[in-house]
């Protein structure tokens, strides 16, 4: 195999350093994943190794390089989803994706797009009255949604959020839980509590649910109403069915946004009941101002392990489905004989 060798200048030490890690932990991660040799020559660095490897590697760094010249951290993270962009081809515009700044907590932290998944689903918000964000736990929809919620609050843009999902339960009887329906579900709703309490502060937060502004209710209390002037979200929209989706699409009123989420992996309705998020996708993907964006494994935020936990589902469900046909094909041909 040939060798090939490749020069990356940092321009200056101290971007070289940013880019290296402490102990050179950056780079390691890099000459280990792809399988490349590097050292270090004044603010140059030198790589070596297979043609294809180098060229690889030579393209994370440059991508590094250049988050590190825009003020981004470089952690292990980042790097293993530079190195997954570089190996698609689209490492070119990193730079742009995870600068974007979102929104802004109370404290004054910018909330970012940490992988171009989350930046084509922010996009899609800004652009569009209805979306629909598909993909598994730990991709930001939830609480990118609420975000942007916040920030259309506090720029006048609506007058209202409301924030609402179904309340069907993971394997668990919401009958035994004490308390009326709104004290049953608030446990379900904690994740947007949580994400409300961040952008907003606590104090802030409260007075909004008292006034009425902030909203959080089971989806069952969205019948009869026209939501107009809202950011409106429903979370773990996969466990509504048909006619509650169309129930909830139709709230929509003037000057309103929708934001629907959910991981079709994780369907609790009851079986026979088709998903309601499935079937709106397939039927209003294409309608003009609706934009449906699927998130996946690529774009998990939480611990890496939660990357490969969803990969290995996902494997699982691929060969189950594999399977399955394969034994409908054998039992058609049983019958043919």
């Amino acid at each position: 195999m040939d060798r090939t060798k490749i020069t990356i200048d940092a321009g200056s030490l101290d971007d070289l350093q940013k880019l290296l890690g402490t102990f050179d932990e950056n780079l390691n991660i890099v000459t280990a994943e792809l399988g490349v040799e590097a050292s270090v020559d004044g603010v140059r660095l030198k790589l070596a190794g297979a043609e294809e490897s180098v060229a690889l590697a030579a393209r994370v760094l440059e991508g590094m390089l250049r988050l590190v010249r825009a003020g981004e951290p470089v952690d292990k993270n980042r790097i293993v989803y530079c190195i997954e962009l570089a190996r698609e081809g689209n490492l070119d515009n990193i730079e742009e994706v995870l600068t974007d700044v979102v929104a802004f907590t109370f404290r004054g932290k910018q909330i970012k797009c940490k992988t171009v998944g989350q930046k084509r689903y922010v996009d899609a918000i800004k652009h569009n009255t209805v979306v629909f964000g598909v993909g598994p736990a730990g991709t930001g929809k939830t609480y990118l949604a609420v975000c942007l919620a916040v920030s259309a609050y506090k720029g006048k843009e609506v007058e209202k959020i409301i924030l609402t999902r179904p309340a069907v339960e993971a394997g668990e009887k919401l009958g035994f839980l004490p308390g009326d329906l709104q004290t049953k579900v608030d446990p379900y709703l904690r994740p947007l509590y949580d994400a409300l309490q961040e952008m907003f502060g606590l104090e802030t937060y409260l007075k909004l649910m008292e006034k009425g502004i902030i909203e959080v209710a089971p989806l069952a209390y969205m019948r009869g109403r026209t939501l107009s002037n809202a950011f409106v979200i429903l979370d773990e929209a996969q466990n509504t069915t048909i006619e509650q989706m169309k129930m909830f699409l139709t709230r929509l009123g003037d000057g309103s946004k929708m934001v629907v989420n959910g991981d079709v992996t994780q369907i609790d309705l009851p079986e026979g009941k088709r998903s309601g998020l499935k079937h709106a996708v397939s039927i209003l993907k294409d309608v003009e101002g609706i934009r449906a964006v699927t998130l996946t494994a690529k774009d998990v935020v939480r611990n890496p392990l939660v990357m490969n936990i969803v990969r290995a589902y996902d494997a699982a469900a691929e060969a189950g489905s594999a399977r399955a046909g394969g034994r409908r094909a054998h039992t058609k041909e049983e019958k043919k004989h």
